[in-house]
């Protein structure tokens, strides 16, 4: 027997698939860039090919990153993307191996139980048999965990799964039957024939003593056919798009294709390869934090897939980078929320993050009127020759111990520097991105950039982790960028600065936009540990937390931020630092606002340790001013 009706919808929905994944797949490489299309070229028959080729078994079948954060939970992805991979290729093999003819069609070794049910009784088939039910077992065991988790989240180690919608639970139904009704076919079918190993064998014979196992294989296998064409004709719709789709993605990202600022191709690619499993909103504050659990970027990317308007998810963002970082796909979560934010530009946002944040500043920033370049009307500046700018940025001046700190530690080093922001200057111009608003935002930026062209320094310094990223990644400058705990780090290495070890123990916080936004991890931790005695927290590095204060979020209430910097404050004071250091004005206003302990930037420390008799030699005429300094202790 070679063919039997129950294996048409099998049939139907996987070439269904096939042709759907394939016509997709052209579709995305025509609307690629044309230096993306080469890229891409180049990265598939390159050496790329290999590491896409890792990347997609240790990722999309181990699951290798989820298994080691969260051991249960990447069991039970590994066991039904691998063990499903496994039972096809082995079957592949089963079929083509002990079948009657080479090179079946796929329902063949799909179904190869039914149209070989003697197989399995001795030598190697009985071996060959023992591996498959070990394969089906591993799957079932995910499966369970699965369905578990779908009850009881807290059984993986989860916190909250993301939401259903019908067409999902569908989907997801036709998935869960998919297993059990190929045990119980294959069950059936040994018990009426005698066949199979440990679990289809055992089971079979248990069945068939009160079933009459011969008539009941049949619906079954009906069934497991029904089930799998279900599931390849809905994925398309659903999350499960993300299978297919992760392939083309882990290509694309391993020849180059990055998401950039813009629209296209690479970010719907993106968009389309998340599996919604709910792992970032675990890792978002707003959901563990604030209770807010139905805006983080798992429901953002099913209502871009879904086509339903997002305005309203896509602005309630703390835009940290936490999902980001925890994301088992590697998809660029925060740039195609801003991306998005664009696309959706919501009038006048520019002027609420201004009336809240900076209200002197507003004259800065008036609306589009004319054609004429916004801020044409700044006066043209000479600014002084100088080795090095100090760009303090608009919360540094609202936290101007911060900035003192900074005048004091470059005066004692003896560098020849200018404060390029001294009587207040304009913005970086990140305020004007998050909202959107990128002409204007560009405008700001060409003026600034013609102040530091001008001042003729070779080093630019920042003590705002915002301004920092926003001069390394959104100018083009021929400037060192530097946030002032690496400067501060190179001037105490190259013996420029000369301090005191402080007796004081303290607790680091990393703020998002310079530890998971810029990748500066170790220089703020290595300043700290030359004046005090740094402790450990429990959320280092890119798993630090964000304070709450986000400018990128104007949608959630202030009650609603103190949450999130309480939080936080609690978890980093944890072992009851004498400091909780920070490196980020923004970061130290909101959290000293949410704990008793006492909160100062990485300046203040490095100011309060300086040798005064370094200062006296290098900057003399500052001595008087600096001996005002109030102590932070």
């Amino acid at each position: 027997m070679q063919f039997d009706p129950f294996v048409i919808p099998f049939n139907i929905g996987l070439y269904f698939i096939l042709i759907y994944a394939v016509v997709r797949s052209i579709r995305w490489f025509r609307d690629l860039s044309r230096s993306d299309k080469l890229r891409l070229q180049r990265g598939f028959f390159g050496k790329s090919f290999g590491y896409s080729i890792k990347e997609i078994f240790l990722e999309s079948l181990i699951h290798r990153k989820i298994l080691k954060s969260n051991f249960r939970l990447g069991y039970m992805h590994m066991s039904l993307a691998f063990g499903w991979f496994l039972l096809i290729f082995f079957g592949t093999l089963e079929a083509d191996i002990f079948g009657s003819n080479h090179f079946n069609a796929p329902y063949r070794a799909i179904f190869f139980k039914f149209f070989n049910p003697d197989h399995g009784r001795y030598g190697f088939e009985a071996f060959w048999a023992f591996l498959m039910d070990l394969i089906l077992a591993f799957i079932l065991s995910g499966l369970l965990l699965a369905v578990i988790k779908r009850i009881s989240s807290g059984v993986v180690g989860m916190k909250k799964t993301t939401r259903l919608k019908i067409i999902d639970k569908v989907a997801l139904t036709s998935l869960w039957f998919i297993f059990p009704s190929r045990l119980l076919a294959e069950s059936f079918t040994s018990g009426a024939y005698g066949t199979g190993s440990f679990l289809t064998g055992s089971l079979g014979s248990l069945l068939s003593s009160f079933l009459p196992a011969h008539e009941m294989a049949y619906p079954f296998w009906w069934l497991y056919s029904l089930s799998l064409g279900t599931f390849f004709i809905l994925l398309p719709l659903t999350r499960y798009m993300h299978i297919p789709t992760e392939l083309f993605l882990i290509f694309a990202r391993n020849s180059g294709i990055t998401t950039g600022d813009q629209p296209g191709a690479f970010k719907e690619i993106q968009t389309y390869s998340c599996s919604s499993c709910g792992i970032c909103i675990d890792a978002c504050q707003l959901n563990f934090a604030a209770g807010i659990t139905n805006i983080q970027s798992a429901y953002l990317l099913k209502g871009i897939r879904n086509g339903e308007n997002v305005n309203d998810i896509v602005h309630n963002c703390l835009m940290c980078g936490r999902c980001d970082k925890k994301c088992p796909v590697g998809i660029e979560l925060t740039p195609i929320r801003m991306i998005r934010r664009r696309a959706g530009e919501i009038e006048h946002v520019e002027k609420n993050i201004l009336k809240k944040y900076f209200p002197d500043r507003l004259n800065l920033f008036p609306v589009k009127t004319t054609t004429q370049p916004v801020y044409s009307w700044l006066p043209e500046a000479e600014p002084e020759k100088a080795d090095v700018l100090y760009f303090a940025g608009c919360m540094t001046h609202l936290t101007p111990v911060i900035k003192d700190s900074m005048i004091k530690i470059l005066n004692a080093s003896g560098v020849r520097y200018n404060f390029m922001d001294e009587k207040g200057g304009v913005c970086c111009g990140r305020p004007l991105m998050l909202a959107g608003q990128d002409k204007e935002a560009r405008e700001l930026i060409n003026y600034n950039s013609q102040m530091i062209w001008k001042s003729g320094a070779h080093t630019l310094v920042t003590s705002c982790p915002i301004c920092y990223k926003v001069f390394k990644e959104s100018y083009y400058l021929d400037v060192e960028v530097m946030h002032h705990t690496q400067f501060i780090k190179m001037l105490i290495e190259e013996g420029d600065l000369k301090l005191r070890f402080l007796q004081r123990k303290v607790a680091y916080h990393t703020p998002c936009d310079l530890g998971r936004g810029s990748g500066v991890y170790d220089e703020p931790k290595e300043v700290l540990r030359y004046v005090s005695m740094l402790q450990k927290t429990d959320f280092e590095d890119e798993d630090s937390l964000c304070c709450g204060g986000s400018l990128g979020n104007m949608k959630i209430s202030y009650q609603q931020k103190q949450k999130i910097a309480k939080d936080a404050a609690v978890k980093l004071t944890k072992n009851h630092p004498d400091i909780l250091v920070t490196s980020c004005p923004l970061c130290k206003k909101t959290i000293a606002s949410a704990t008793e302990t006492k909160v100062a930037d990485i300046s203040e420390l490095v100011a309060e340790a300086i040798v005064m008799s370094q200062l006296k030699k290098n900057n003399p005429d500052s001595l008087m001013k600096v001996k005002e300094h109030v102590s932070i202790f």
